[in-house]
């Protein structure tokens, strides 16, 4: 008797659930329909897994969207974002109506072809480029252990799901991102395969032979392998994950485009509408005799009721957080909200004193050093780490503890070679909240790192990239070392800081910005070799804050005027001594930052740039940019190819970057 009263429980339970599942299908069909673009096979694929999940494990609460302690919900297929949009629908967000589904792709609609964070909220992270979600997913769960080890259970308790496809499985950064997640035991992290053997140019099997399961076990991961479209079976995969000590993978066997007649498991549904016969027929098989976007009021009320099952559990949060003690309450709400603590400016001022006091001739990576083992004591938000360059990178605070299972209380990260899989999970970790991400790698490999690069400019995220090694500076290691298209390459991402600090202080001043610009992500681009420290009498203006300034003035109205960046800039001052000497008034200018010198009024690039008779650029990379800065009266002194192995010094010369060549430059013009 009992069993068959819980078998009706779990039919009655099954029959609301697969009509709720059914309203995804709908909504998703018809919104690529109307649009007449899109991805409708993956969501009505996955309508079941999701249901599951939202309707019945998943913690979040659609009045309270930013609740610091919700679950998060990364939908790394990205493509499939119709299966977002129709799950904040139903469940509820206020900022996601029936005309926005309506709207799907269409010019300035939250509805965008692919999740975009920012445009409606339950969007965690901006997915689309295949892989970037998952390792979203991994910083997001890292953040969460950094914060639980800090704060505590009552405050930072909760799990991060990813639904991810064979697309994003195939990317090299999945690997990277599982093997680091596997590695640090993250086990509130689930991971949920759309197994549906699909891809744009037919079935998976024309491209790989791969035992995912075994990939993940051999990670250290816990695997389960679930049909798909079972409700009871992906109930129990989700609550067995609940209790699981590991990362878990629950590989969803589906059939994309669930429920159409004919483009059903194929894959003429993956990136195109059905069209309307087979949408047609789609409605009678599921059972779904509604017009386009029409939810029956049971099946919305069904939704709406599993959208607010949250309001409980935020509010016993509310209740723990306002009994907590003041101090760590407003520790926690401000590093939440990204906000930096009071009397970190007066630890930047008093470095720069001491600085000041006490002149250094130092590599730009090991002023960055010096700088975060001031900053990351004063901001205990900061975690850091580096892909394994560590002693290179010197992004490792003296006394910083390495963040690792069981306690995660460490504040320092071991990314191993993995610099992809880094700058993306620092994504992840800036859209959890509550750490400021920062992370080390060679400057060349910021080509390893470009698309997460791109995405923490395009979703607005402060990430701090310490790229070091960023010339023929570095000497010996050769020009596949050796950056030299990189800061041009850098340069022409929207809303990304690049920094070339000159010295010690100016490194201070970059790292100052980067931290307090709070929707913008900043690369430090920093030397191997020394370089005199040029700023020397104190000043408590940041002056790369106007991202170029006169750094040395002329004796008299200047006839050339020679700009440079980073480690060029010693070299700027040396001719000018030699140029001053010759009777050639001569002004140096320090360009630390590109995008900063940009904003400032044209009145003030013009004073800075002046209108001598001849400007030199002086930059060991490429000249692509350099025109915008030197007009028609320029000449650059820089690299004109790819550079060689050999000593800094031997390599600088060979290449004709020299105060000679400077000095030269201006007096054939002059």
């Amino acid at each position: 008797m009992a069993h068959a009263a819980q078998n009706a429980v779990s039919t009655a339970n099954n029959t609301t659930s697969l009509t709720m599942a059914n309203a995804i299908r709908a909504l998703s069909m018809d919104a690529v329909e109307r649009a007449n673009s899109g991805h409708p096979g993956m969501p009505m694929g996955m309508a079941d897994v999701a249901t599951i999940l939202f309707s019945e494990f998943l913690n979040f609460d659609p009045k309270h969207p930013q609740w610091p302690d919700r679950d998060r919900f990364v939908l790394s297929a990205g493509h499939g974002s119709m299966l977002m949009y129709s799950l904040l629908y139903l469940t509820g967000y206020e900022d996601m109506t029936l005309d926005d589904i309506k709207n799907f792709r269409q010019l300035g609609a939250k509805t965008a072809g692919h999740p975009e964070y920012g445009h409606a909220s339950g969007i965690e992270t901006t997915t689309g480029p295949l892989g970037q979600g998952i390792a979203n997913a991994v910083g997001m769960a890292m953040a969460e252990r950094a914060l639980h080890a800090r704060f505590g259970g009552d405050l930072v308790q909760h799990k991060t799901y990813t639904i991810v496809g064979d697309g994003c499985l195939m990317e090299g950064i999945s690997q990277e991102a599982i093997t680091l997640a596997g590695h640090l035991k993250l086990s509130q992290l689930v991971v949920l395969f759309d197994d549906n053997g699909i891809s744009i140019d037919g079935p998976t099997s024309l491209t790989t032979s791969e035992d995912t399961l075994m990939r993940f076990k051999a990670a250290g991961w816990a695997t389960q392998a679930i049909d798909g479209h079972d409700h009871d079976a992906i109930r129990a995969a989700l609550a067995a994950a609940q209790h699981a000590t590991q990362p878990t993978l629950i590989a969803c066997k589906t059939t994309i485009a669930y429920g159409a007649p004919k483009k059903a498991g194929t894959s003429a549904s993956h990136g195109s509408p059905l069209g309307k016969e087979e949408i047609e027929g789609t409605r009678a098989k599921i059972n779904w005799p509604h017009a386009p976007f029409e939810i029956p009021a049971e099946i919305l009320n069904a939704w709406r009721a599993a959208g607010a099952r949250g309001a409980e559990k935020y509010s016993a949060w509310q209740q723990r957080f306002d009994a907590t003690d003041a101090a760590k309450r407003d520790d926690f709400a401000g590093r939440v909200a990204g906000e930096l603590p009071a009397g970190w400016e007066k630890a930047v001022d008093d470095f720069k004193r001491a600085l000041i006091e006490k002149p250094v001739k130092e590599a730009t990576r090991k002023s960055s050093g010096n700088c975060i083992n001031v900053l990351s004591a004063a901001i205990p938000a900061m975690l850091g780490g580096s892909a394994d360059l560590t002693g290179s990178n010197l992004t490792r605070a003296d006394g910083a503890k390495g963040f690792a299972a069981p306690d995660y209380a460490g504040n320092y990260i071991y990314y191993g070679i993995r610099e992809h899989g880094m700058a993306a999970a620092m994504n992840g970790m800036a859209l959890h909240g509550g750490v400021i991400p920062f992370g080390g790698t060679f400057m060349v490999f910021t080509d390893y790192c470009r698309p997460s690069i791109r995405l923490s400019a395009l979703m607005e995220q402060r990430v701090i990239y310490v790229m070091t090694h960023d010339s023929i500076g570095l000497g010996e290691d050769g020009p596949t070392h050796q950056p030299v298209e990189h800061l041009a390459a850098l340069r022409c991402i929207p809303n990304l800081q690049v920094f070339r600090p000159c010295d010690a202080v100016e490194t201070l001043e970059c790292w100052a910005i980067a931290l307090a610009s709070t929707k913008t992500p900043s690369v430090l681009s920093l030397t191997r070799q020394n370089v005199p420290q040029l700023r020397t009498e104190y000043s408590a203006e940041n002056k790369v804050a106007r991202g170029g300034y006169i750094i040395r003035e002329a004796s008299a109205a200047p006839k050339a005027v020679l700009i440079a960046s980073g480690s060029e800039v010693g070299l700027a001052v040396e001719a000018q001594t030699t140029l001053e000497a010759a009777g050639v008034p001569t002004r140096v200018v320090s360009l630390p930052s590109w995008e900063l010198f940009a904003k400032q009024s044209d009145a003030y690039r013009k004073e800075v740039l002046g209108e001598a008779l001849v400007r030199v650029g002086i930059e060991a990379a490429g000249n692509f940019g350099w025109e915008r800065i030197l007009g028609d009266k320029g000449v650059f002194v820089g690299m004109p190819g790819f550079g060689a192995s050999g000593p800094a010094e031997e390599l600088y010369k060979h290449f004709g970057i020299t105060a000679e060549a400077v000095v030269q430059a201006v007096k054939s013009r002059v």
